[in-house]
């Protein structure tokens, strides 16, 4: 990696309590041409040395996503390189095969648990463009739970890092929260429920709401209730996994891949690397900063299509929705 440089639109979007799509598109606009000049001046590049250009192209706000590839579609237009349109969750399926990443690489195939902001999945990654969805979620995602909690307890926007801060100092123990789905066959998850149970904790906690020692309690019993089934859904789905793939049996073969925002969340780690231990897998999750939406990992699965010379057509639309698993195989 030669160059990523980030701006973060917080300030904006933090007294919203969420992000604005508008407020997003528009700031896309008015930064992204300085953004690209400064990536390349600190890789010590210019348009010239462009060989190919990457571009999220979906699931996402429209908006934005509009704003995104049409740049990217002029400058591909002027230097006559390739596009190529990358749907953003291949883009975390991918992250674990950056070089130097993962001491060991990640050959194919892998067990991928994408949790974030919008999406909650386990899926198997037999190869680029190439995957079999193994379950979702039936409700919120697991990103939106946390957020969602998160107001809930009057922290501010993002929810799920002040969330998990508050958690460290309270007790799971004290409220034992529902754990959606948990037991049960398949790899679906659920959320819903959760987040009706930690309001109606909240609603018993009086007029005045809960006093600070109860915020962080219920903060640890929800976030231990969302690694549980973490947890137990990656289970149900590492037994498909080792179904579909049988053979993988040399310690570490078999790899679990933590991607998404969520995957950032320290308890949700601990759980998933225990359960992964104890059936036989190695459980990589991304750096934090490379947990969450970021231009590195986008550009590495243009990267991974341009070397199987999937390119994409300029008059490509941009899709606010688009299920990693219908991903077209051919350039």
């Amino acid at each position: 990696m030669r160059a990523a440089v980030v701006l973060s639109q917080f300030t904006e979007h933090a007294p919203h309590g969420g992000v604005v799509p508008e407020i997003a598109a528009r700031a896309h606009l008015a930064h992204l041409p300085r953004l690209v000049g400064a990536a390349l001046a600190e890789a010590g590049a210019g348009f010239a040395d462009i060989g190919a250009v990457a571009a999220t192209a979906g699931p996402g706000l429209i908006g934005g996503l509009i704003v995104g590839s049409s740049y990217a579609k002029g400058v591909a237009l002027a230097r006559g390189v390739p596009f190529l349109a990358v749907n953003h969750l291949e883009a975390h399926a991918l992250t674990v095969r950056l070089p130097g990443l993962r001491a060991e690489g990640a050959a194919f195939p892998y067990l991928l648990l994408l949790v974030s902001g919008g999406h909650t999945l386990l899926a198997a990654v037999e190869g680029v463009g190439r995957y079999v969805r193994l379950g979702s979620t039936l409700d919120d995602a697991a990103g939106e739970a946390f957020d969602k909690a998160a107001k809930l307890l009057g922290l501010g926007w993002p929810g799920g890092p002040a969330l998990e801060r508050l958690a460290a100092a309270g007790d799971a123990r004290r409220h034992r929260l529902p754990r959606p789905l948990l037991g049960r066959k398949g790899c679906d998850f659920s959320f819903s429920g959760l987040k009706t149970a930690l309001a109606l904790a909240v609603g018993r906690c009086g007029e005045g709401g809960p006093t600070a020692a109860e915020s962080a309690d219920l903060a640890a019993g929800f976030q231990a209730a969302v690694a549980a089934v973490m947890a137990d859904r990656a289970a149900h789905a590492m037994a498909l996994f080792a179904e579909r793939h049988p053979g993988m049996d040399a310690p570490g073969a078999r790899l679990l891949v933590a991607a998404g925002g969520v995957a950032a969340n320290a308890t949700v780690r601990d759980a998933l690397a225990q359960t992964a231990a104890r059936r036989g897998f190695a459980l990589f999750a991304p750096p934090p900063a490379l947990c969450t939406d970021n231009a590195v990992m986008v550009a590495w699965a243009g990267i991974e299509r341009l070397r199987e010379g999937r390119f994409d057509p300029l008059d490509f639309a941009p899709r606010p929705r688009w299920p990693l698993e219908t991903l077209e195989t051919a350039g």
